[in-house]
Formats: structure tokens, sequence, C-alpha cells
């Protein structure tokens, strides 16, 4: 099991990688500015969405991003800063 320090460094990590500096900072910045129960946020997301549309939305957003890769998503970004 991973140790919350792990955890946090992965994670910005992650965020580094594939949004930038600059966006990922500004995540994490939104992230502790607001008080929200993201389990909450999670649920009503697609509270109102059958499982098929949900789906059909995932394939939709896939095709974009493979015909249209973002310079972020795919490591040629200029890292934000």
């Amino acid at each position: 099991m991973k140790t919350d320090m792990e955890i946090r460094t992965e994670g910005i990590s992650i965020l580094m990688k594939y949004m930038g500096n600059i966006e990922a900072e500004r995540f994490i910045s939104l992230i502790h500015r607001e008080k929200s129960d993201y389990t909450k946020w999670r649920t009503k997301l697609f509270e109102e969405k059958t499982i098929r549309e949900i789906s059909t939305e995932a394939m939709e957003l896939r095709t974009h991003l493979t015909q249209n890769p973002s310079p972020a998503l795919s490591g040629k970004g200029d890292g934000g800063g």
C-alpha cells in the first residue's frame, strides 16, 4: 500500500505530465480553494445519465482525442513553464 506522500507525489507528477505545470498548479489551487465533497460531486455528475449515454460520450471523446491529440497529452507541450 502506498503512503499518503507517495500518492500525492504520483498525483502531482501525473497532473504535471498531462496538464503542464501551470494548469496543474491552477487545478490544485482550485481544489484547495473550494470546499467540496468529491464523492457527492462524482455521484451527481452522472446522476441523470444512463450507462449507455456515459459510454457513448466516452467513446466520442476517445475518438476526438485520437484524431486531435492535445500537446499536453502527447507529451509535446511546453510543460507550462
